[in-house]
């Protein structure tokens, strides 16, 4: 009934803890790695999981120890003959609400010492610096709603952080939970094969990453800025921070705010609203159709 190892028949390192669950097979199945970062999800479907999380760099690092994922699934804690989970909406209306008891049976079962989220359109939005202070921590315990959401009560009683990942609605919050998982798992150390790429990604400096290029220097008509292939590296620093600058602004204007106010001379501000017009003009002309 409590937490499934994905994990288990892993490779593993370090000393290994076992948790103590309701029914003896869990014994044999809970291996852990002491003090490696944890993310517990609480679903009615655990065989979601690891999904996508079990491939390439973060299923490497699950199976190498550098962190650990448990399932909770939900359905055994339900109530009646048929592990019922949910019930109407107080007050009325479509849908069904996961019950509080529920919920509260679950997230005892998957104990305390984590930051409990729940993933839900109403939450506040998903940030890297979020991710960052998660992947700093020993993990998290994350809630996958389904249906109409879970009583407001057990969210209360357990002090639970709700989280978005965008403004639109999903059917469950499986994904969402993957999505919460691989942007914090990639930056627990040595999960990476290059740490670096980190310092130059989307968001790591308030800003969005520059555009990429890679052979071949021609393709299609399409060549690769000249400053890429000019081999000065301060050159292509500037051109780098010039572009990442001209793309927060005009694709994130919320982001470029918040740059602004500490960072950005307004000046500068002024030219890249002239870029960004020219460039928008361009992309319009290229796009008229021929008569």
């Amino acid at each position: 009934m409590s937490g499934e190892d994905v994990s288990a028949g892993m490779k593993s390192h370090g000393r290994l803890s076992i948790r103590e669950s309701r029914q003896p097979r869990d014994l044999l199945a809970e291996p852990q790695v002491r003090g490696a970062w944890t993310a517990q999800v609480i679903t009615l479907f655990p065989e979601a999981f690891p999904g996508v999380l079990g491939l390439s760099l973060t299923g490497r690092a699950l199976a190498e120890g550098l962190w650990n994922l448990r399932t909770t699934d939900l359905r055994p804690f339900g109530i009646g003959k048929h592990r019922n989970v949910d019930d109407t909406p107080a007050g009325g209306g479509a849908g069904m609400v996961i019950r509080p008891d529920v919920m509260d049976a679950a997230l005892r079962e998957a104990g305390p010492g984590l930051p409990v989220i729940y993933l839900s359109p109403r939450g506040k939005p998903f940030t890297q610096d979020r991710a960052r202070q998660l992947a700093n921590g020993p993990g998290m315990t994350l809630i996958c709603g389904r249906f109409e959401g879970v009583d407001q009560r057990v969210l209360d009683a357990h002090d639970v952080e709700e989280i978005s990942i965008g403004d639109y609605v999903l059917t469950g919050g499986e994904l969402a939970a993957q999505v919460l998982i691989d942007a914090t798992v990639r930056l627990i150390p040595r999960v990476l094969g290059n740490q670096e790429s980190l310092a130059e990604e989307s968001f790591s400096d308030g800003l969005l990453e520059h555009p990429q290029y890679t052979k071949p220097a021609l393709w299609e008509g399409r060549a690769i800025p000249e400053v890429l292939l000019s081999g000065n590296h301060a050159a292509i620093a500037i051109w780098r921070r010039d572009m990442a600058e001209r793309l927060t602004k005009e694709r994130r204007p919320d982001l470029w705010r918040a740059y602004g106010e500490t960072r950005m001379d307004p000046a500068k501000d002024r030219q890249l609203s002239g870029a960004s017009d020219q460039s928008r003009n361009y992309r319009e002309h290229q796009e008229e159709p021929k008569r």
